[in-house]
């Protein structure tokens, strides 16, 4: 479907759909994302809107990371769920690594107050190069997993940052569920991990 198609009677329908499955989302995460959606429709961003992280995915996210102070994303894309992160806690920092530039990911942080903004670095590498980083927090408390969604990939950025998680840390991969992913499921078994499945991910706890 292309965006530009669209009536202005169906874009707002979908923003109201959008913002009905971020009940429960921290208000500042929430209003985040709501002024995120407007731009990419403003955009005629169809693909962001279509292949981002689905919102209730992103209110459990938030919900899981409900007190972690230090958390890395392995997976930027359109940023969207990095600026979620980093939003909903004034006191969070968020670290997000992805070796691709993507088209809009500046214009959709953007729509960060700049009080968050400062709290947010990115780096442009991959996922497992990313625990040597410098920059890397020595204590971890939520590591979230949306990167490349391979096997091998995804045993070895978990290997790479295992010795950063604090005790107690959440790992949380995305689209453990996901069938179009089936890496994702075969890295968690390979790697022996033990959790639970929230809203299609599979969280680990250190």
């Amino acid at each position: 479907m292309d965006e530009r198609s669209l009536s202005p009677a169906l874009k707002l329908r979908l923003l109201a759909r959008r913002t009905l499955a971020l009940r429960g989302a921290p208000p500042r995460a929430a209003l985040y994302l709501l002024r995120v959606y407007g731009r990419a429709l403003r955009r005629g961003d169809w693909f962001s809107l279509r292949s981002c992280t689905p919102a209730q995915d992103v209110v459990a996210l938030l919900a899981l990371a409900d007190g972690r102070r230090e958390v890395v994303e392995l997976g930027t894309a359109t940023g969207w769920t990095t600026g979620a992160l980093v939003a909903a806690d004034p006191a969070r920092r968020v670290l997000s690594f992805d070796p691709v530039e993507q088209d809009g990911r500046a214009a959709y942080l953007g729509c960060l107050p700049a009080n968050a903004r400062a709290r947010l670095t990115l780096v442009q590498a991959a996922g497992a190069d990313g625990a040597a980083d410098p920059r890397a927090p020595a204590r971890v408390e939520l590591l979230f997993v949306d990167s490349s969604h391979e096997e091998e990939p995804t045993v070895q950025e978990v290997g790479a940052w295992r010795p950063r998680l604090a005790p107690g840390a959440l790992v949380v991969f995305h689209d453990y569920e996901n069938p179009a992913f089936p890496g994702v499921a075969a890295a968690v078994r390979r790697l022996g991990l033990d959790g639970e499945v929230r809203s299609g991910m599979f969280v680990w706890r250190a």
